[in-house]
């Protein structure tokens, strides 16, 4: 069973009137929903407004894969809680960032960089899916449209990733790595573009299917762990 942890700042839904109307539970209760279907997966959810901002350390000792949406309130997310996060992909728990959450003090800090992109509201984007055989991309077709989402373009200010598996095309004619991976200590690290909160986009069955492939993709392995700093014995003498 991989314990799966979605996390959603839960503001957009509580304050902007057409977003409650495309997720009237929440877009983290749209993912789990669907996540929930599959008998290996089991989830529980949390929010911003939770205690220790549904972040503690016991929740995230049981979590194997985290996904994290995030966008008006990245400032809110304690160092703390940042803090036990990166710590807790760094000893192997998987992590799943989508749309927004690129700019989140998390993903910022896993990657060493300001993550800045170009972006404009409402515009049509084809994925294509460039490493077919990825796990990530298992049962997703060769490419699939979006007809609304907030466009992504490159320049994206980014370390060079590990693997680019979907690349976006907006119909305003940018392009953008819209999936891609990053291992960081024992943790696999997934990022995937599509999710603006204004757009039914966790509706869609290929990017909750892609979603569903990350998780099983970022779980933790059995032999993960953190590199610890020993002092050991030589093996010679």
């Amino acid at each position: 069973m991989i314990n799966v942890l979605v996390w959603n700042e839960f503001r957009h839904e509580k304050c902007q009137p057409a977003v409650a109307e495309i997720y009237p539970r929440g877009l983290h209760a749209a993912i789990g929903e669907y996540l929930s279907q599959s008998e290996d997966i089991s989830v529980t959810l949390a929010s911003l407004d939770d205690p220790e901002q549904g972040l503690s350390q016991e929740q995230l000792d049981h979590t194997d894969v985290l996904i994290w949406w995030g966008h008006m309130a990245h400032g809110e997310v304690s160092d703390e809680a940042v803090e036990r996060v990166c710590r807790r992909v760094n000893g192997g728990m998987g992590l799943v960032a989508l749309h927004s959450a690129h700019h989140s003090k998390v993903f910022k800090r896993l990657t060493g960089t300001s993550c800045n992109l170009k972006w404009r509201h409402g515009d049509r984007e084809r994925l294509w899916t460039v490493i077919p055989s990825h796990p990530i991309a298992q049962r997703i077709p060769e490419h699939f449209e979006l007809p609304a989402e907030e466009m992504y373009g490159e320049p994206f200010d980014i370390p060079k990733p590990d693997e680019v598996v979907f690349l976006g095309w907006f119909a305003g004619g940018e392009v953008f790595r819209s999936g891609i991976t990053y291992r960081r200590g024992a943790g696999r690290i997934f990022y995937f573009q599509p999710g603006h909160e204004e757009y039914p986009i966790f509706h869609d069955e290929n990017v909750l299917r892609i979603i569903k492939n990350a998780v099983r993709w970022a779980k933790p392995a059995a032999s993960a762990a953190p590199v610890e700093c020993v002092n050991p014995a030589p093996l010679e003498h």
